[in-house]
């Protein structure tokens, strides 16, 4: 949890300029799928998942937890690649 935490603020800290007039809410869960985040794009205007990118052709593009996300919310997603 402690470590999940760091890691937001540290990218919250990245794109603070960019993100000046935005409401940025951030939560840390464990969870092993994607209901979580389905449920919680509910109350969203944007869900922003990254991707690890491990196995098989697709995951070239998207992880099967981000795609799941991204077929099943209730918002627009945003899927992040590593660096």
């Amino acid at each position: 949890q402690e470590s999940g935490e760091l890691v937001v603020a540290d990218a919250l800290k990245a794109c603070a300029a960019e993100a000046d007039g935005l409401t940025v809410t951030t939560r840390v869960e464990q969870s092993t799928g994607a209901e979580f985040l389905i449920e919680a794009s509910k109350d969203a205007d944007l869900l922003v998942v990254g991707r690890r990118g491990h196995g098989g052709f697709l995951a070239l593009v998207m992880g099967s937890l981000a795609q799941q996300v991204a077929a099943h919310a209730h918002c627009p997603v945003v899927v992040v690649g590593p660096a």
